[in-house]
């Protein structure tokens, strides 16, 4: 993140301004990538009038950064009416696409909206892995034809790189793609659960091993795939900040499904109002589930906050551990990339019997973290 950022982020959570927004346009795909967590059927999205209504709701709430995406938000015919409406408004707009549908005349509409950034999914520099994992033949061909039209014209691109089991040999392979196209590059390694609760795809996910190689990789660093997911300094002293407010997600950050529902973070599905019924401004500064997410402190955490690790090696995602069934507690996922980062056993992972260290790794303990990956 930032210094400029920092201080944004630092005004909105002092004065109660949702400073980023992600807004998912469709949950519709021409691609069933294997790792989504996504429902594809459209079980009534929003309209075009919906959409620019909530748009001009947001803008006068003070929203700033308006990250739009899917799904695959070319699904939507009226994409381009809806992007061109937002940036009337003077939102920094960044987009989310797999780039498949962009030929010359969309690569040419979208450097007409002078987006921040395009971020488009890229899963391996082998074809037939990114189409593996796509489940769409010939998409590798396809998302990198409309990377090339973007690069070609001056918009910022980005790689954005989900780590599996199945694609994790080829991160290396993505980061010489991307510098070929002159893009920007982000790794993620998680996997998140599917928004039914299913979480039979975290299997997907790679192992303690794989996880200790890209934490101790000095090529990934500053690859964090999205910076509000830093702690939010708030109006605490900045040190105080860091250790009172888990993350952003309900503090200058919200998000918001095709439906109209609202939701702390994409990684949060804790629903908390639906702007069919209620303007956004009310969910925001109303809304009892927004609210309480705002009042959970470190403190609150009756496991996090004994935790030595809770000074700057986890980041831990209240979303996930919301998914896990208590958004007060540890995130299993996220204690497990603290022990790799740093080798010691946290109370995190005694809670969680299932993410307690695979044998041997007890032993481990990593370099000094002038190396270490911070995600998230």
């Amino acid at each position: 993140m930032t210094q400029l950022i920092r201080e944004m982020s630092n005004t909105a959570q002092r004065l109660g301004v949702p400073l980023g927004v992600q807004l998912d346009l469709t949950y519709r795909c021409n691609e069933r990538c294997v790792h989504c967590y996504l429902d594809h059927d459209d079980h009534g999205e929003m309209n075009t009038a919906e959409i620019k209504d909530l748009l001009d709701q947001m803008a006068e709430a003070g929203v700033f950064f308006l990250t739009l995406s899917g799904g695959e938000i070319l699904m939507r015919r009226d994409f381009f009416e809806i992007a061109q409406h937002a940036r009337s408004l003077m939102f920094c707009l960044k987009l989310k696409t797999n780039a498949v549908m962009i030929h010359k005349a969309e690569a040419d509409r979208i450097k007409a909206l002078a987006p921040e950034s395009v971020q488009i999914s890229v899963y391996s520099h082998r074809p037939e892995v990114h189409d593996a994992i796509s489940k769409l033949p010939g998409s590798f061909k396809r998302s990198l034809a409309g990377a090339r039209l973007l690069a070609e014209r001056g918009v910022k691109v980005i790689f954005a790189n989900v780590l599996m089991r199945n694609n994790f040999q080829d991160y290396t392979g993505v980061q010489e793609l991307a510098a070929e196209f002159g893009a920007q590059y982000t790794v993620d390694p998680t996997i998140t659960p599917m928004m039914d609760g299913d979480r039979s795809i975290l299997n997907l996910g790679i192992g303690q091993t794989e996880l200790q190689q890209v934490f101790r990789d000095p090529s990934l660093l500053g690859t964090s795939p999205e910076e509000f997911c830093d702690l939010p300094k708030g109006p605490l002293a900045e040190e105080d900040a860091m250790e009172m407010l888990p993350c952003s997600a309900g503090h200058t950050f919200c998000y918001i499904s095709p439906y109209g529902d609202v939701y702390p973070c994409v990684q949060f599905p804790l629903p908390t109002g639906n702007l069919r019924t209620t303007k956004f401004i009310d969910i925001w500064k109303h809304s009892p589930q927004m609210n309480e997410v705002r009042s959970i402190t470190v403190n609150d955490l009756p496991v996090c906050s004994t935790c030595s690790h809770n000074s700057g090696t986890c980041a831990r995602c209240p979303g996930l551990a919301y998914m896990e069934g208590n958004m007060r507690g540890p995130s299993s996922l996220d204690c497990e990339k603290s022990y790799t980062r740093t080798g010691v056993v946290i109370a995190g992972m005694m809670a969680h019997p299932k993410a307690k260290p695979a044998a041997g790794l007890e032993q481990i303990h990593l370099a000094s973290n002038e190396n270490v990956v911070n995600f998230r």
